[in-house]
């Protein structure tokens, strides 16, 4: 028997915790027809302090942003089960979109965002497989390292 979604992150050391409250005058996903669209996740952990905080390429390395990147996929999760209440609901990860608050010259975006990607093969296997943009920016909310948006396929 095939394993569920949660129990693939079990196996990750993950267990969903709740889904932040938005911060803003925004919801934290709309579903239109078969896709949900999940507003950006930041990277705290399940007790609301920051992952990682600050630029990659000048103070955080790439690994602490991966773990992030990481962070903010489990929260992307946290979303979608909230909206779905079972997460093997999720016919495949369409794309991700991801923000790296950058020194000026850091180059290895990519390199961060994987860690939101590994996460969703992990979870969804070959569903997880996405499209995905990464994108420098010059500072994100709280002064987190790393934000992540998705959109996601359901039944």
């Amino acid at each position: 028997m095939a394993k569920t979604v949660e129990q693939n992150l079990a196996a990750q050391g993950i267990v969903l915790h709740q889904a932040p409250a938005p911060v803003a005058n925004y919801v934290p996903f709309v579903r239109a027809g078969n896709l949900i669209f999940v507003s950006g996740q930041v990277c705290y952990d399940p007790q609301g302090k920051l992952i990682a905080k600050g630029k990659l390429g000048a103070g955080v390395s790439i690994e602490q942003g991966a773990a992030a990147a990481r962070g903010c996929a489990v929260n992307l999760l946290a979303q979608l089960k909230a909206a779905l209440g079972d997460l093997d609901k999720v016919v495949r990860v369409v794309r991700l979109g991801g923000f790296i608050n950058s020194a000026p010259d850091f180059l290895d975006g990519p390199k961060v965002l994987n860690g939101a990607s590994d996460l969703m093969v992990a979870a969804f296997g070959d569903k997880g497989r996405h499209a995905r943009t990464t994108v420098g920016v010059a500072a994100l909310p709280a002064d987190a390292a790393v934000e992540v948006e998705g959109i996601f396929e359901v039944a």
